[in-house]
């Protein structure tokens, strides 16, 4: 009786026992993770109220024995511990190690990210890549992907990559002509490489691929290289010919890459002099294989990749064939081509230097006919110019609806007030002025008169800020913050309202950056602040995450996101413009 007793209490226990224990998922079967950030606390239950066991480092691996909700249970020093699965990520030790073979292009979302000769921390480094610049996607291998650089076959981490293989360059065969005669053709891309044969002047190989002055050619059923001296691409010549392209310049061009890289020459090898953001769109200037001339900046002018464009058939902004009696034409751009014919696929003809003034004859679609010295007649593209005299100018395209409108940026908080801070120390008034000073050069670019309420960390009321809204007339009035609640798993960006008329502006605004950012959508809502409810003016409060959460203030502290941000307020902008 007294053994059946103490059973029973034992059974007792075992059930209370369990029922405050955290309900942990079955076994992850050998699975291991590794950290993702320089330090991570390591607690005792999965949750940020639990205590600090210890903490662990970035690149470490664990065991992970199960998982609760977003935490993960791992072996830590012999014994059991959790953390935060958002600043985790799995390892391939105990998946497949087959390469599976991919293609695309993948941009660099990190300054200095490291290439190494194959997949994993402990392998070699065989150089460093930068962000903006995109490159040739091979293979994968788990978490990390095989690249095409200018070291060679590289691997990097896929968290430092954005990739799109459907934004891969147009996948039609090139064909070229050998120009030499009893050309090497070798194993790889050096004078070093094995000899496997030898190609006859006018042999007509099928390219594969472009690298540091070599061309990989199909040679005898496999890949082979020849030197680029000794190839002419016929693919292209065929193209410059007919006069047809796959981006037809003088229409628009929208980017598809989230981040994409301007260039001093059409070549990955070009210097990078500035970067354009996914769904700005730019005048096609001139092309050159696969290159897009742009004027990415007021006059700044540059290539980007054709493969990351979409071209946008718009219709001409000035009736073809328009006579121009007693208008002129400036040239505001040294070294301005002056063609033979409305296309930029024609020959030039002349080149003009800034402030020289010729004499207009006709519109045709939106090329100018002008006189030239001589006598004779040219044209030149009439949105890189300056019209003068009865000529309405021709304005770039893909800018009007925001140019010459008034928009006020209120960089929330300032000086003695700091905001919010975020868990790892960053300060909301700091991250409020960057994103504002990103939306406004853009918008500047566009045309727009921008009014900054603080340009520096200075504090100013907020009676100041509304009169700014009121004196300058504001077409809209957007103040940037970022939020902060004592649940530290609340994330994701709101944008308020107050009154009816500013509604939808909150939400094309709100619509346009939430897609930019990818962050957890929590809507557009009225919300009662004196920004917007004593603003007689067109008004928004948009809140761009939580730095109350550890991930989201990590993400929104970087430069990619505050570059999303700026973007999807400036493309909400113009949405509601138009």
């Amino acid at each position: 009786m007294l053994k059946r007793k103490a059973s029973t209490v034992f059974f007792c226990f075992i059930l209370l026992l369990t029922a405050f224990t955290p309900a942990v998922s079955a076994e992850a079967g050998g699975a291991a993770i590794k950290i993702a950030v320089d330090e991570l606390n390591v607690r005792s239950g999965p949750g940020l109220s639990y205590p600090i066991l210890g903490k662990a480092s970035r690149n470490e691996e664990y065991q992970l024995l199960g998982q609760e909700n977003e935490w993960q249970q791992i072996s830590y020093k012999g014994d059991q511990g959790w953390v935060a699965d958002w600043l985790t990520a799995a390892t391939d030790d105990h998946s497949s190690s087959v390469s599976i073979s991919m293609s695309g292009q993948a941009t660099i979302s990190e300054d200095g990210l490291r290439v190494r000769s194959a997949p994993g921390t402990d392998n070699s480094v065989i150089g460093t890549v930068h962000r903006g610049e995109t490159y040739s996607i091979k293979q994968s291998n788990g978490d990390w992907t095989q690249l095409e650089t200018p070291f060679g076959l590289g691997w990097v981490f896929n968290d430092y990559l954005q990739m799109d293989s459907s934004e891969e360059p147009p996948a039609a065969e090139k064909t070229g002509t050998i120009t030499g005669s009893s050309v090497n053709v070798r194993s790889d891309s050096t004078t070093g490489g094995d000899i496997l044969g030898k190609l006859d002047q006018g042999s007509t190989v099928k390219i594969l691929s472009e690298k540091n002055g070599w061309v990989e050619i199909s040679f005898s059923g496999q890949s082979a290289w020849v030197s680029s001296d000794y190839v002419e691409d016929q693919t292209a010549s065929s193209s410059a010919s007919t006069g047809e392209s796959e981006l037809t310049s003088g229409n628009t061009a929208l980017i598809k890459a989230d981040s994409l890289t301007v260039r001093d020459t059409p070549s990955l090898n070009g210097d990078r002099i500035g970067t354009v953001t996914k769904g700005e769109s730019f005048t096609m200037l001139e092309e050159s294989n696969d290159w897009v001339k742009i004027e990415y900046d007021t006059g700044a002018f540059g290539w980007v990749a054709g493969w990351f464009l979409e071209k946008q058939h718009t219709s001409s902004t000035q009736t073809a064939g328009k006579p121009l009696s007693g208008s002129t034409v400036s040239i505001t751009h040294d070294g301005t081509n002056i063609r033979a014919s409305s296309s930029t696929n024609s020959a030039v003809v002349e080149r003009a230097n800034a402030g020289q003034v010729f004499e207009a004859i006709r519109l045709e679609n939106d090329w100018v006919e002008v006189k030239l010295t001589d006598g004779s007649t040219g044209f030149v593209a009439g949105w890189i110019v300056s019209m003068n005299g009865q000529a309405a100018q021709i304005e770039k395209r893909g800018s009007g609806s925001v140019k010459n409108k008034t928009i006020v940026i209120d960089p929330g908080h300032g000086g003695r007030d700091n905001g919010t801070t975020g868990t790892r120390g960053t300060l909301e008034k700091k991250l409020n002025l960057q994103t504002a000073e990103l939306l406004a050069a853009k918008l500047k670019s566009a045309g727009a008169n921008v009014i900054l309420t603080r340009n520096s960390d200075t504090y100013i009321p907020l009676e100041a800020r509304v009169r700014s809204s009121s004196v300058n007339g504001a077409d809209a009035f957007i103040s940037i913050h970022y939020d902060s609640i004592n649940d530290r798993s609340v994330r994701g960006m709101t944008t308020y309202y107050y009154y009816g008329f500013q509604e939808q502006l909150a939400s094309d605004v709100h619509a346009a950056t939430a897609a930019r950012t990818r962050i957890k959508d929590r809507g557009h809502r009225q919300g009662d602040y004196y920004v917007l409810r004593e603003n007689t003016q067109k008004a928004i409060l948009i809140e761009l995450g939580y730095l109350s959460n550890p991930a989201e203030e990590m993400a929104v502290s970087s430069p990619q996101y505050q570059e999303a941000a700026a973007a999807g307020m400036y493309e909400g902008l113009v949405r509601y413009f138009k």
